[in-house]
């Protein structure tokens, strides 16, 4: 009897707790990917997301022991942990530009409308080039940098090889650069 998807994360963090690293690479390659996109929404901040996924899984290492399947999934524990940890980051960051705030002693003027309207203008370019990629390639390039799926998950979710979507992603990243290129 193969387990349920819940079941084995269970048994993988079971594994953890007894020191398997074996174990622990596994859960990591299962579900880095989702939980840096979590992360991602929360701080939209890559290298920052990206620190956040470090302390969260290390926090998974030392406390596996602590988890219990009797109150609640395997998975329910680790986004529970990258959520509270990337909001933790945010308010930490918030306190950190409250106090250099407090230190300024000029005022600057800034300007929400300029940043709303270079905003505005990045996520269209952003849309144009995708629309000049087309598809298969936009709709993969999505999957893999948008919504934080590993190639493999992509492959799986949209039927192809593994090789078909690494080759759309780089002839899609290709084509997305000489857009760039004929823009300037």
């Amino acid at each position: 009897m193969i387990p349920e998807p819940s079941d084995l994360d269970d048994v993988i963090l079971r594994r953890i707790a007894n020191g398997d690293s074996q174990a622990f690479a596994t859960f990591y390659d299962r579900w880095s990917g989702k939980v840096l996109a979590l992360i991602r929404q929360i701080l939209r901040d890559h290298s920052q997301s990206e620190e956040v996924l470090q302390e969260v899984f290390l926090e998974v290492w030392q406390k596996a022991p602590q988890f219990t399947s009797g109150r609640g999934t395997a998975r329910g524990w680790l986004v529970t942990l990258a959520r509270r940890r990337a909001i933790d980051r945010v308010r930490s960051s918030q306190a950190s530009r409250e106090r250099d705030t407090a230190y300024v002693a000029t005022d600057i003027d800034y300007d929400h409308t300029l940043e709303s309207v270079e905003q505005r203008l990045e996520s269209e370019q952003v849309r144009r080039m995708l629309d000049f990629v087309g598809e298969p390639h936009s709709s993969t390039i999505k999957l893999a940098f948008f919504t934080g799926l590993t190639h493999r998950e992509i492959a799986n979710h949209q039927r192809v090889p593994l090789g078909t979507v690494k080759t759309r992603i780089r002839d899609g990243l290709a084509k997305m650069k000489r857009f760039m290129e004929q823009e300037r």
